[in-house]
């Protein structure tokens, strides 16, 4: 996303926080306060101890879990109740860990990875103390930012850690790593980051993410650094990677109004970021530093995106 990344520490929750017999139930309401609404119960009689690092990072937010045994749910009624739509990556770093979604189940091992959606039934279980880091983001970007148009047969797919998965996993295990001992050089490189969770989402697919995703990856790429731009247009964006622009409407095709929205969504994402930052920044500014012709579009176009004026969300983002 543009404008200026999340850098604050990491947030650390554990259950030293509170005594032995509530241990459990703590971590319990931990883990659906960080992710979506959950059942868990442990594997294990005795103590529990378990730990979560969390990072919110501008377009994703990474947690490394550490924790004794126990079996998580996402149950229908729990989705019934709470319809969060995220897409979850985890990166198995220490113990073994088993993900059950569709049918299907993918057993980790450290290094591998597998991906999970919050709109359908999913288990969770670890037979002994094990570590992930696990990354979530919206579903809905992710859908159509690789173009499909579910994640039906991508869930619970094993993603070895000796495959181009295995590099994505890489990156958020090093990622989060970094984040704890240097916030803003981790939210600097934190921007790769929906990128490479897209790439892992057709890789689960089994698709090849080295021709139209990469390419549609690069031009969202240069969209963001360009989008300040009010004169940028689609025929800039076509030779810019020597496409025409039939080529470049259908890389974006699963995207509704095309090429077109995801550059003025990244506009607007660029001035949320500044009206919460920013407070006493005149909005013409804002609208003219993220590319908008003036205050007019910029007022039109953000109330489309967001349901609020640019005013009422500076009014209710933390001022």
């Amino acid at each position: 996303m543009s404008g200026a990344p999340r850098a604050g520490p990491a947030e650390v929750w554990s259950t030293s926080a509170v005594t032995a017999p509530r241990a459990f139930e703590y971590w319990r309401d931990l883990i659906c306060a960080t992710f979506v609404q959950l059942a868990a119960t442990p594997t294990q009689p005795g103590s529990f101890d378990g730990s979560l690092v969390y990072a919110g990072l501008e377009s994703f937010e990474m947690t490394t879990v550490h924790a004794g045994g126990q079996r998580v749910r996402r149950t229908p009624q729990l989705i019934a109740r709470a319809g969060e739509e995220y897409l979850l990556a985890s990166i198995q770093t220490r113990g073994h860990g088993r993900i059950e979604q569709d049918g299907r189940v993918a057993e980790l091992e450290p290094g591998e990875m597998a991906l999970y959606d919050s709109t359908r039934p999913y288990t969770l279980h670890f037979d002994d103390t094990f570590e992930q880091v696990v990354v979530q983001v919206p579903l809905g970007g992710m859908l159509a930012e690789t173009g499909l148009r579910h994640s039906l047969g991508v869930t619970a797919v094993k993603l070895p850690a000796n495959s181009p998965a295995g590099v994505v996993a890489q990156f958020f295990r090093g990622l989060a790593q970094l984040h704890q001992a240097d916030p803003v050089g981790a939210a600097a490189l934190a921007t790769q980051g929906r990128g490479l969770m897209a790439s892992a989402l057709t890789l689960s697919a089994g698709r090849n993410p080295h021709s139209e995703i990469l390419t549609r990856q690069h031009i969202q790429a240069f969209l963001r650094t360009h989008h300040a731009d009010p004169d940028l247009s689609v025929d800039d964006v076509a030779a810019a990677f020597l496409i025409s622009r039939r080529t470049l409407y259908r890389l974006f095709d699963g995207t509704p109004g095309g090429v077109g929205t995801v550059l003025r969504r990244i506009r607007v994402e660029h001035a949320k970021s500044l009206l919460r930052t920013q407070h006493g920044r005149p909005l013409q500014s804002i609208a003219l530093a993220c590319g908008f012709a003036g205050e007019r579009q910029f007022y039109r176009v953000f109330r489309q995106e967001t349901g609020l004026t640019p005013g009422q969300f500076r009014g209710t983002s933390g001022q």
